[in-house]
């Protein structure tokens, strides 16, 4: 954008004459975009809290719900998996379950989210100037809160279940907060291929079928035969979703391995993704 400064000829006043030219797809100047992205990181938040509040969060039904939701989705899976396909059940395997799944939805729910987040954000882009990976963040925002009471529902599993608390326990914090910084960078990524490709949603829903089924969530990482142990690192929710069961659900420190992998998915998320997107969101409003 250039501006051009254009004084009257009585001289009282100035116009300024703003020229908009169309620019390449590239990188801006990542110290200044990073900074304009922490100073309206309030917006990111807000737009978490208004989505929850659209979705009744703020009620106390909808609070229940919120509950109840994950709860029952976990129950029919240890019913399928551990009392009809083994004939038994084990709140054991419950606790391990429900701990898994609940952070595979904060993932899921991130993905599937963010992809929609800068189509349906047309309005806002067209009108406001503002940093769009603050679209993709604030859908993270709203699968983390969301994700919150449902480690509180764990909780009350894990002492039922007589599972050991102990300091490794601790763990899980350092464990979700990779898999939230993973989160981030996938949400990134595919809000802005959804720009170019509409039809990534409906694509989205069966792969994150097929992820779940594909994560250590209905069975135990141990259960792999150890021919295909090397193919598990493939699966970017493998390292974390194992070393927090290892960690919460047994009270052992997760292995070097698990730690180092989750950190390098996380990372390597957050850079592909966040560059990606940051390079061609300012023609988001060209192809909106």
């Amino acid at each position: 954008m250039n501006t051009v400064a254009e004084r009257s000829e009585t001289g009282t006043f100035a116009t300024e004459v703003h020229v908009y030219e169309p620019h390449k797809v590239g990188l801006p100047p990542l110290g200044t975009y990073l900074r304009q992205l922490w100073r309206r990181r309030g917006f990111a938040f807000e737009l978490a809290r208004s989505d929850l509040r659209g979705k009744h969060y703020n009620t106390a039904f909808g609070q229940l719900w919120l509950i109840l939701n994950p709860l029952f989705l976990g129950l029919v899976y240890f019913g399928l998996v551990e009392i009809i396909g083994r004939g038994g059940g084990s709140i054991e395997f419950l606790a391990h379950l429900l701990l898994a799944l609940f952070a595979f939805r904060m993932v899921s729910g991130s993905v599937g989210q963010g992809a929609r987040s800068v189509v349906g954000g047309g309005k806002l882009i067209l009108n406001t100037a503002f940093p769009r990976t603050l679209l993709p963040l604030s859908s993270v925002l709203t699968c983390f809160f969301l994700f919150l009471p449902t480690a509180a529902v764990y909780a009350v599993v894990h002492v039922v279940a007589g599972l050991p608390v102990t300091p490794q326990i601790l763990w899980g914090i350092p464990i979700i907060a990779m898999m939230v910084v993973f989160a981030a960078g996938a949400a990134m990524l595919v809000a802005a291929v959804q720009v170019y490709f509409r039809d990534l949603t409906n694509f989205l829903r069966y792969m994150l079928r097929i992820w779940l089924y594909a994560s250590p969530i209905l069975y135990y990482a141990s259960q792999v035969p150890e021919k295909y142990q090397p193919f598990l690192y493939a699966n970017p929710l493998y390292p974390p979703l194992t070393a927090l069961s290892e960690s919460v659900n047994f009270g052992h420190t997760p292995s070097a391995g698990l730690l180092v992998a989750s950190l390098g998915w996380a990372v390597g998320a957050v850079i592909v993704g966040g560059v990606f997107f940051i390079s061609r969101e300012r023609e988001f409003a060209v192809r909106l």
